[in-house]
């Protein structure tokens, strides 16, 4: 998919991502920002990750994008997740290689996404939630658009301690309102 911006386009994720996609998974400052254990993956359980990636709206599945630059070369994943077409919700999540950073692909790929979620899928709220430290991409969802909704405080044990989660969404007509189509 052609993005508005020639420097940044989503595609369906290929094996030839795959190094670019454990970089990040295996980066401890990016792995700060995560949730989860990335860093136990290898290139067999990448590789395995991109052969069952979809862009096909299916519900209660997720789909998974490439984002790559004006060179085809992988950049990072982003994602809607939980579809659920019955309430046209899905949680959005993003991440990036490092050497990705700070150039404004992630907010170009997640107008992007949000794009296609309300213009093409028809969605009516795409919801996500942060570690409430990663000031970085909070910045982002909220220049975005994204409406700040709350926290679950101590909600998650990582790395050793509790963390909180902050929840945002966008809803379509917010959507519309701020990219007035």
């Amino acid at each position: 998919m052609q993005n508005r911006n020639d420097k940044m386009r989503l595609r369906k994720l290929e094996e030839k991502d795959a190094e670019g996609m454990l970089e990040w998974m295996q980066d401890a400052e990016v792995q700060k920002g995560f949730q989860f254990h990335a860093d136990e993956k290898d290139i067999e359980s990448v590789i395995d990750f991109i052969r069952r990636a979809d862009i096909q709206m299916i519900d209660g599945q997720d789909i998974h994008y490439a984002i790559t630059d004006e060179n085809d070369e992988y950049q990072g994943t982003i994602s809607l997740k939980s579809i659920d077409l019955t309430d046209k919700r899905a949680e959005y999540a993003i991440s990036l290689r490092r050497g990705a950073w700070g150039k404004g692909i992630a907010s170009q790929a997640t107008r992007e996404i949000l794009r296609l979620a309300f213009e093409q899928f028809g969605m009516e709220r795409i919801y996500l939630n942060v570690l409430a430290e990663n000031d970085r991409a909070i910045r982002m969802y909220e220049r975005i658009g994204f409406v700040y909704e709350g926290a679950f405080r101590k909600h998650l044990f990582l790395r050793g301690e509790y963390k909180t989660l902050k929840w945002y969404s966008m809803l379509r007509e917010e959507y519309l309102s701020k990219y007035e189509l």
